[in-house]
């Protein structure tokens, strides 16, 4: 069973910076396409940045050049630099695995706050 677990979110004013992290079990890690997502309140859902296993990246035009999207395979994990924060970026971020193994997967995490100030 593969898990995700995610942290480094917090309060931070804007202009600020944060790291989130995810960490992986279960395996699949290197033969997954890793992803954050962020869902504000009231909104719907949206990509945050992909990174695949080959390390190609892709990003939200909303974040672009602003995050920047990592993995170390060798510890499982999953990293998002967030620079220049504004409070648009209030949301729960989420980590996202998905893949073919097999059979297609699909892992969420539970999601870690980030809340930006001015």
């Amino acid at each position: 069973q593969v898990q995700l677990v995610e942290s480094g979110g917090g309060l931070v004013q804007a202009g600020g910076s944060l790291r989130l992290s995810c960490a992986a079990s279960g395996g699949i890690f290197r033969f997954s396409t890793m992803g954050w997502y962020r869902q504000a309140s009231g909104k719907q859902r949206e990509l945050v940045a992909t990174i695949t296993s080959s390390g190609s990246t892709n990003y939200g035009d909303s974040v672009k050049g602003r995050f920047t999207i990592s993995r170390d395979n060798a510890e499982n994990t999953v990293y998002l630099q967030m620079n220049s924060l504004n409070p648009e970026d209030t949301a729960v971020y989420y980590c996202n695995a998905q893949g073919i193994l097999l059979v297609k997967f699909e892992v969420w995490g539970q999601g870690t706050q980030v809340a930006v100030f001015s």
